[in-house]
């Protein structure tokens, strides 16, 4: 995959998973097969992107960068949003491992990327029937690379295609073997802003209708803040950025203190919100490798009525 080919958001981020389970310690979410799923040629090509993008970022602390190794490790702390990628994973998988507990039986994953929780997590997986919501020509690489990696497909995990900005995963779900009366684990990451705000809302509303009464969603999303020129914080304008020139544009952002309001008109009641300050407090505090929780960005759990 060439430099200006790299369209998709889940080689990136799993490219961050990667990088955070291969280098830094203690781990906060360890994606030890992540690797597994890229190529050595995409991962050359991130490794020479985001080594190379220090010298353009900051030309004065380039200079103190001898080499590859050393100007990665500065970009994945102070740039890359890898303490996002990472934190909402391991957000959304401790509150999976406890809703299991407590007699989920359906994982459903929208916007699945490269997730590897099948593979990775075999002894809650088997518990669980695992919903990979995507788009088709995201799962159709993802399928290419675990037949590459000689990986073999669980019985249990199904694919789901879908075009978030035009289709239902309600309805994708609806027309699959996920069963409405099994209580439902729902996590919903790395999508909301790159679509505008009634996809969301109806996404949102579509698994309120779908899924079982006490069934749970994951999500995350970037305060209005992040939209606002001069409120927005550097990395975060910078990612932005980046991600503009993909072709994948971040548009919406939604308010914190309306949250709640908004998922109950949605038949949706907030269980859980956490800041950007309430994720370093939890994840990050006590670091001394520079890491922090990426700003703007929020994490919510809500409960279908």
């Amino acid at each position: 995959m060439e430099d200006n080919q790299m369209l998709s958001t889940a080689p990136l981020l799993t490219y961050f998973r990667a990088y955070h389970a291969a280098h830094d310690a203690p781990k906060i979410f360890d994606d030890f097969l992540a690797y597994n799923l890229l190529t050595v040629q995409e991962r050359d090509c991130f490794d020479r992107q985001f080594s190379e993008a220090v010298r353009i970022i900051d030309p004065a602390h380039a200079a103190s960068c001898t080499d590859q190794e050393t100007a990665l490790a500065w970009f994945m702390t102070a740039i890359a949003p890898l303490s996002l990628a990472i934190s909402r994973a391991r957000y959304a998988e401790e509150l999976l491992e406890k809703a299991v507990r407590e007699g989920v039986r359906q994982y459903v994953i929208l916007g699945a990327g490269m997730d590897t929780f099948a593979f990775r997590c075999p002894d809650l997986a088997t518990q669980l029937q695992v919903y990979e919501v995507d788009h088709s020509a995201t799962q159709a690489y993802k399928r290419s690379r675990l037949v590459e990696a000689g990986w073999e497909q669980p019985v249990q995990l199904h694919f789901i295609p879908v075009d978030f900005s035009r289709e239902s995963p309600a309805a994708a779900l609806a027309s699959s073997s996920y069963d409405p009366e099994v209580p439902s684990f729902f996590s919903w990451l790395g999508v909301t802003y790159y679509l505008d705000r009634d996809a969301v809302s109806d996404t949102l509303r579509g698994i309120a209708e779908v899924a079982h009464p006490g069934s749970k969603v994951v999500f995350d999303y970037l305060d209005n803040d992040a939209f606002i020129p001069g409120r927005t914080a550097r990395r975060v304008q910078i990612g932005m950025e980046y991600m503009r020139k993909m072709g994948k544009p971040m548009i919406t952002g939604l308010a914190p203190s309306a949250l709640a309001a908004d998922l109950a008109r949605l038949g949706l009641c907030l269980r859980e919100h956490l800041s950007p300050a309430d994720i370093e407090e939890r994840y990050f505090s006590g670091r001394t490798d520079g890491y922090h929780a990426y700003e703007h960005m929020h994490l919510a759990e809500a409960v279908v009525g």
